[in-house]
């Protein structure tokens, strides 16, 4: 239900809200506030950012204010140079808002927050030369965030995370140079991803690789010469998509094999 349907004021320690006991009833007649719309005391989260968007100059008064809710919003509005204090925050919603708002050299403090969501935001946005010490995070969705970003150069410090999702980004973006490696994984979907990008003139060394996904890269892009083995192949798209390519179809241009072999991977994939 959204805010403004509640039909209750009521305070973040249950009880309800006294607008002739308020320090700021005053901003009331000049409806700078407003009851179940606009109302710091008030526990529902709108309604205290509300409050703040119409006085944004209280916000530096409500910093450490005991609701949580009070003090993330209050650090939406307040001071940029108050809110470094606020990166001490015991609730991650503060620490985060607080943090949105400064430059990023504050956010390297943030890169063994406790919480997971806040480390998630910071590997987004911290400069990729900045993730390195967060290759280890002990989140793998962190992690995988920061193979998304950090260069591939540096990817090989990835290579054998415990994560098979991490590898497999790992593998999507590795340099060229340290793709092979990637190849003997011991998860099928990394060695997939790897060879996939590998240069063909390497794919004959995964010809017997135990995943048909994988031999049938082999088939599909590998120099004609290296492909016979395939001829026999316990998979049928993998043997079939060797012998279009050989010609060893009715088809001697292979095509319409190849093409109902491709709607046939996706489809098992």
């Amino acid at each position: 239900m959204p805010t403004d349907e509640i039909d209750e004021a009521i305070d973040w320690q249950g009880v309800p809200v006294d607008c002739g006991a308020c320090p700021h009833k005053e901003l009331l007649a000049e409806e700078r506030c407003k009851p179940l719309r606009a109302c710091v005391f008030d526990r529902y989260a709108r309604r205290i950012d509300r409050f703040f968007d119409w006085n944004p100059e209280l916000a530096r008064h409500f910093l450490a204010h005991p609701y949580f809710e009070v003090r993330a919003w209050a650090a939406k509005a307040a001071e940029i140079f108050l809110l470094p204090a606020l990166l001490d925050d015991p609730e991650e919603t503060v620490r985060w808002s607080a943090a949105r708002r400064l430059p990023d050299r504050y956010l390297l403090k943030l890169r063994n927050d406790p919480h997971r969501e806040v480390r998630i935001r910071v590997a987004h946005r911290l400069d990729p030369v900045d993730l390195l010490p967060m290759i280890e995070d002990r989140d793998y969705y962190v992690r995988q965030v920061v193979a998304r970003r950090i260069s591939p150069d540096l990817l090989v410090l990835m290579i054998d995370d415990d994560e098979v999702e991490v590898r497999r980004v790992v593998a999507q973006r590795i340099a060229p140079q340290a793709l092979k490696r990637m190849t003997t994984d011991a998860d099928a979907a990394v060695r997939f991803e790897a060879a996939q990008r590998l240069d063909v003139a390497q794919l004959p060394d995964l010809i017997s690789d135990p995943d048909w996904r994988v031999r049938y890269e082999v088939a599909q892009r590998a120099a004609l010469a290296d492909i016979r083995l395939l001829l026999s192949d316990e998979d049928p798209i993998v043997r079939e998509t060797a012998e279009a390519r050989l010609g060893k179809t009715p088809d001697p241009s292979g095509r319409k094999v190849l093409e109902r072999n491709h709607s046939h991977i996706e489809e098992r994939i």
